[in-house]
Formats: C-alpha cells, structure tokens, sequence
C-alpha cells in the first residue's frame, strides 16, 4: 500500500519555544504522536487557550452546534478579514442565519447539471493549454489546478471566462496571503508584535480581490442605474437577494465580501485537493489505467461522472489523506468541561480532519493510500462520522457536491488524455497554512495518450 508523504510526528509534545518555530511554517508540522490518537488535547500559549477535540461524540456537538455555542473563533476571522470580510464564512449567529438565507439563491446556480457545461468547457481549455506546453520535462501542477478550479467559479459568478494574467495574478497573491498570514497568527497568539506580516498579507487579499472587482464594480452600477441584472449567474442573484426581515439589498462592500468567500471557497480548496489527486494518481500507474477504463474514451458527460465510482472513491481518498482546510477553529462562549477540561470564554477548540481522518481507531492503516475503503463496508460507519473535509452540521460547506464534480471531472479528463508520472526526486512535503499545499510545489511529467 502506498503511504504519501506526511510530516512524521514527534515523539513527545514540544515546549513553546520550538512549537513556535515549527508553527512558524505549518500548523501540522506542530503535532507529536498521540496528537494522532488522543480523545481531546490542550496547548496553552501565552494568549490563547488551545483546546483540540477528536473524540467523535464532541465532534458531533461542537459541529452541529444549534445554539450557536461555538460560532467561528474571533482570531480566525480577524485574520480571514481582509480577504473575506464579513461573509458567510466568517459571520456568526443571527448574522450568518440572514446572510445564508439570502445566499440561497444565488447558490441555486451551481446545481450540478447546471453547471456541468460550463465546467467541460474550462476543463477543455486546460486540456488544450496543456497540450501547447512542453511535455519533455515535468509541468507544475499547482498553478494550473489553481488556474482551473479559479476560471470554473470565475465562469460560475461571472459568466465569463478567468484569463491568464489574472489567474497568474491570484496565484502568486494567495500564496503571499498564506505566507503571511501563518506567521502573522504564531506571532499573536505568542503575544508578539506582528512586524508587518499582517500588513502584507492584506496587501496581498486586495491584490486577489483587484482581479474582479472592477466586473463586480461594473454590475453593480448598470443594476443601480438602469436595473440590469446581466447574466443568470451567481452576480445576478447577488444582487437581486433580499434581506429576510429588512428587505434591504446587498451593499457593494457586502457583495464584494460574499464573492471574495465564494471565490476563495471555490477555487484555493479545489486547487489544493486536486494537486494532491494528482500526486496520487502519478505515484499509482495501475490505478490510472482503471479510472481511465471507467470513463472510457469518448467525451466525458454529466452521466460519465454521475456512474464513475471508482473515481468518486479516488478523490474521497484524497480528501481523507490531505484535507485542504486541516482544522475547522471555533470559540468557547461560556464556561463548559469536556473530558474534564475546563474552558473558558474565548478558548479556541479545534476541530481537525487532518488528525481525525487519520486516527487509527476510526480507519485501520491511516496513513495509506486505500481508495477501496469508500466501498468497504466494515469502513462505512467510518465514513460516515469520521469523515468531514467539507465540515459537518449546518456550516457545512454548501458547494461540497459542486467540489465533487469538478474534481472527478478534471482528474477524469486527465487519466483519460495523459499518463501522469512523478520524477525521480523528493515527495512534495504538505504544509498547512490557510489551507494544505505542498511546501515546494509538485511537478509531474505528463505524457499524452496516442
């Protein structure tokens, strides 16, 4: 069985100073052995206390949280700010309530006959791209998934295709934002000063945000002035969504923060799930062959990935191993004890499928490559309750079967046009900032079918 590349564990639990230094780069980097293993831990840092949770049951409470006792952490939005804003993502209680009512709407574009063509249509193009470049030697995967999964949702909100300059543009700047931001968070929660890293990072969130804000700029006016909606798209429905109780519209500023959450949420998770798809895939030549057989070689269609099973369990595999969003954080509201620790408002209690999908008591051999336990049925119980990349409970992520027909659709297309091939060399080592990237970029030689 193939075991991918992971950070090994240390044996013991580091003192502050070093968890400082690793966290510096990767928060993954920071966990020891019975991190893997361990109902709930703690981790107290000079101005936080850390509190992680795997024990399912608290899981389950702190996930599905009805009364809204563990709202997103106040940290994390601080520092999702500049890019997000105050969207969906980051709002808390009533707020989040009103503005998911409204999103409603507008997340009706992405049913997935719907959006189908427009994804065959992006996934097309990459394929083309791919064949103009020189396939002598390996081709960075990374900007082109990032490329991909960023013109698939652009063309989702939008309407219109993501060119070259700007997707070249969202690229470097997001992987600035991650750069900046891991420090900028080791440095507060340790009490320190940020010495400009937050100032960058942001920095870097308006450099993203300058690649469609001037089309947001654009339909928001011709709406305001003249009543054009444009498109049926996910814009229109932004700016035709009403407050549930007001009756007030968007603002441009809410507009901007919502579709700056939606473009990160739909294209910097993706890019990251199918780079790693793509490792896997070149690292098991067999497996490659299979996927390919299941969709055959005429032109892949809505069916084709509605029936590719083995594709499907491909990616959940993928997901299980390098979930692109590794911790989910939440905040203590009031004074609570679980497994006999005591919290206090404002404790952070993580919620981490990075560490539950790989516990040993939920999934034998953990760290191994296994896409057939999507179909076992001894593991089913398991991937029903220890399996949560896209969350769990009412936050959970909105756009998960849109991720899933991306994904099968781009790495379909990929099996069936190209062998993929990893050089000789190192493994790409994940890091997790933001989300979970590799720490050097992985490069692949991709040679085409005949």
């Amino acid at each position: 069985m193939l075991i991918p590349p992971y950070p090994v564990p240390h044996r013991n639990k580091a003192q502050l100073l070093k968890r400082f230094l690793t966290g510096w780069k990767s928060s993954i980097h920071t966990l020891f052995e019975k991190s893997y293993t361990m109902k709930m831990g703690e981790i107290h840092f000079p101005k936080l206390d850390f509190f992680i949770a795997n024990e399912l049951s608290i899981v389950e409470e702190v996930m599905n949280d009805g009364q809204h006792a563990y709202p997103k952490h106040a940290l994390q939005t601080e520092f999702l700010g500049p890019l997000i804003g105050n969207s969906v993502f980051s709002a808390n209680g009533l707020d989040w309530e009103y503005q998911r009512t409204m999103l409603n709407p507008a997340f009706a574009q992405t049913s997935l006959k719907r959006v189908f063509p427009v994804m065959k249509a992006a996934v097309d193009d990459l394929i083309d791209h791919i064949l103009k470049q020189d396939l002598s030697r390996p081709v960075a995967i990374e900007p082109l998934m990032t490329h991909i999964a960023a013109d698939i949702i652009f063309r989702t909100i939008f309407s219109i295709r993501l060119d070259a300059d700007g997707s070249s543009q969202i690229y470097q700047a997001f992987h600035n934002f991650q750069r900046y931001i891991q420090p900028s968070a080791m440095l507060r929660i340790y009490g320190l000063p940020m010495f400009g890293y937050k100032r960058r990072a942001a920095h870097a969130a308006k450099l993203i945000h300058a690649v469609f804000k001037p089309i947001i700029q654009m339909r928001y006016e011709a709406y305001r002035s003249q009543g054009e909606v444009g498109p049926s798209d996910i814009m229109h429905m932004l700016l035709e969504t009403r407050h549930p109780e007001t009756g007030a519209p968007f603002s441009f500023d809410e507009i901007m923060d919502q579709v700056s959450m939606i473009f990160l949420a739909g294209h910097e998770t993706s890019a990251s799930a199918l780079s790693w798809a793509l490792y896997l895939l070149a690292e098991c030549p067999h497996l490659q062959q299979e996927l390919a057989g299941e969709i055959g070689p005429d032109p892949i269609g809505f069916e084709t990935i509605k029936r590719a099973q083995k594709l499907r369990n491909m990616f959940s595999e993928t997901l299980r191993l390098y979930p692109p969003v590794s911790f989910f954080l939440r905040q203590v509201t009031r004074p609570t004890e679980m497994r006999g620790k005591k919290m206090n408002p404002g404790d952070m209690i993580a919620i981490s499928p990075w560490l539950i999908q790989r516990n040993k008591d939920n999934f034998p051999c953990p760290h191994g490559f296994d896409p057939g336990r999507f179909s076992d049925p001894e593991q089913a119980e398991a991937c029903r309750n220890a399996y949560l990349p896209f969350g769990k409970g009412p936050r959970m992520c909105i756009g998960a079967g849109f991720a899933q027909q991306e994904a099968m659709l781009v790495l379909g297309s990929m099996v069936q046009k190209f062998q993929l091939i990893y050089p000789q060399g190192p493994k790409p080592q994940p890091v997790n900032k933001v989300t979970l990237r590799s720490e050097k970029g992985i490069s692949l030689m991709l040679s085409p079918h005949n």
